[in-house]
Formats: C-alpha cells, sequence, structure tokens
C-alpha cells in the first residue's frame, strides 16, 4: 500500500501546517498518514523506479529473476521540492526516516536551502522508520488538524517516538546482507545465518540492531510478540501496527500471539514499501507498537 505523491489531499483552510515526509514511511490506513511523499527509488542494473512506480508483486518478481541485486537511492532534492510544493503551505513540517539508515534528511535539507524565503521549511528526525514512521506522521498530522503549532506537533513526535518501538525478522539474512545493511545486526548472531534475528531500530543510533533472535522464521514471529510483552509488561493495552512482507497472513499470527498476552486498542496492517523490501526480502514480518492511547489523548 504505498502512496503515490498524488492522491495527497491539499492543505485545508483549518490547518495551520502542511505534514511532508519520505519513502522511509509505510502507511495505515486507519491513521492520519496520506500526505506529499518524497519518494525513494529502487534501481535493477540500468533500471530504476520511484517507489510509486513499482507494485509490491512486481518487485517480488523481480527480487526473484533479475540477476542484479537492487539499490535504493533517497530522495533527491528536487522530489522534496516537489512534495513540499504539492502541500501548497508556507509552513512545512518534514519528517524523515533516521540519517543513521538514509541520507534522505541531507536532501530535506538541500532543498530547504533551494526554496529559500518562500517556504518555512521545518526538519524532523523521526529515528526511525517504516511503521514507527507512520506514527510520528499520525501525530504531526493530529496536531496540525486541530491548529495546533509545529513546535506541539514536534513535542508529540517526540513523545511518540519514546513509547514507540520497531520490530521486524526476516526469513534470510541473504538481502540485508548484499544491501550493506547488516553490521551490527549480524555481528550479535554471530555469522550463524540460518538463525532469524528480531531486529529494532536502536533509540541512541537510529540503525538496525538485533536483540533477539530464533531458529525459525516461524519462531521469530513469536519472538517479536515476546520481545513487546518484555519491553511493556504483560497485560498492558497496546495499539499495534502491522507490517508485512510477501505473506499477508504473517501479520495475523503475530497479533493472534498478542492477543493472547495484551488488549489491543488499535490495530492496522500494511505492506512493507517496495524500497524497504529491497532489504528485508520477500518474506518478512514487523510491527510498530506502542502502549495505550495517544500521547495527546491522555
Amino acid at each position: 500500500m504505498t502512496h503515490s505523491m498524488n492522491t495527497a489531499p491539499n492543505a485545508t483552510a483549518s490547518q495551520s501546517f502542511a505534514v511532508v515526509t519520505d519513502g522511509g514511511l509505510d502507511a495505515y490506513p486507519s491513521l492520519l498518514n496520506d500526505v506529499p511523499v518524497a519518494p525513494f527509488s529502487v534501481t535493477f542494473g540500468d533500471t530504476s523506479y520511484r517507489m510509486n512506480e513499482i507494485s509490491r508483486a512486481e518487485l517480488f518478481r523481480l527480487l526473484e529473476t533479475n540477476p542484479n541485486h537492487p539499490t535504493s537511492s533517497q530522495p533527491t532534492p528536487q522530489e522534496w521540492m516537489d512534495a513540499v510544493r504539492h502541500a501548497g503551505m508556507r509552513d512545512t513540517l518534514c519528517l524523515t526516516i533516521s540519517p543513521g539508515l538514509s541520507g534522505s534528511m541531507n536532501a530535506a535539507e538541500q532543498a530547504r536551502q533551494a526554496l529559500g524565503e518562500e517556504f518555512n521549511l521545518t526538519l524532523h528526525d523521526s529515528g526511525t522508520l517504516s511503521g514507527a514512521q507512520a506514527f510520528q506522521l499520525h501525530a504531526a498530522c493530529t496536531a496540525a488538524a486541530r491548529g495546533e503549532t509545529v513546535e506541539t506537533a514536534r513535542a508529540w513526535m517526540r513523545e511518540v517516538h519514546a513509547e514507540t518501538e520497531l520490530y521486524f525478522t526476516i526469513e534470510t539474512l541473504e538481502y540485508l546482507r548484499r544491501g550493506g545493511r547488516i553490521g551490527r545486526v549480524q555481528a550479535t548472531l554471530g555469522g550463524l545465518l540460518n538463525l532469524k534475528p528480531v531486529v529494532t531500530v536502536d533509540k541512541q543510533s537510529g540503525t538496525y540492531t538485533n536483540v533477539g533472535r530464533a531458529r525459525s522464521y516461524r519462531g521469530g514471529m513469536e519472538a517479536i510478540a515476546t520481545q513487546v510483552t518484555r519491553r511493556y509488561g504483560e497485560g498492558t493495552p497496546l495499539r499495534v501496527g502491522l507490517l508485512f512482507g510477501s505473506v499477508r497472513e504473517d501479520a495475523d499470527e503475530v497479533l493472534a500471539h498478542l492477543k493472547g498476552r495484551h488488549p489491543i486498542v488499535w490495530s492496522d496492517m500494511t505492506g512493507v514499501n517496495p524500497v524497504l523490501n529491497v532489504h528485508t526480502g520477500p518474506r518478512s514480518i514487523g510491527l510498530a507498537v506502542a502502549p495505550g492511547a495517544w500521547p495527546w489523548e491522555r
């Protein structure tokens, strides 16, 4: 469920500022996630696709059949400028994927300088990506819709970041390894590539790190649920945004594990976007999770 830039609604009159983000996002249908996106691109050999130009099904087909290992690239400054102009408000909040995982924020900074006085851009590092980035985007859009200031939005986003975790596991480490994203994950697995890691984004560095491991992919799904309970405590009500690769049923299975230990106050699911799938490989499962109500609802 990738969002093309063209589907974003134009700013409404009551909004106090516009929000845009980058292709690190995996958007949830039931959150305020529909904003202009500066897209990432994926390249197989000589052919490049923007993330909104290639379907997940097509990507999985190419991963299996194309002899070239794909590379991904951050949005260009021009793509950030396009997203900002599309949002159409002078005061615009730009939410980026963690600089520890991509150079997107650097491109956004170049866009800010190029736009000059025409727009007043505030850049915000999510410190994460994917579903956890979606939770922060929901916070920003909620603040904008309620007429709050950019500073209030950023305070809410920081609160959301502090209490939200992103966990995922993958069927094979091959894609992370080929993409050079595996450093600390592989180090903690001791090179035993048949083990399935439970990966998270470290809050300090904004990079991938390993918090658990399992002997099988199915065991990895259970290990994600165990990790969530360890982090928040059994019985804690949770908001759960599930993320799936090529097998949607994997998300149902992880949610079932969690329902045995926690009241689920909100859940939704979405497919991992094609550019992030390049690094995880086709079959992967993950979630963004946080306790109880949103900070502004307490």
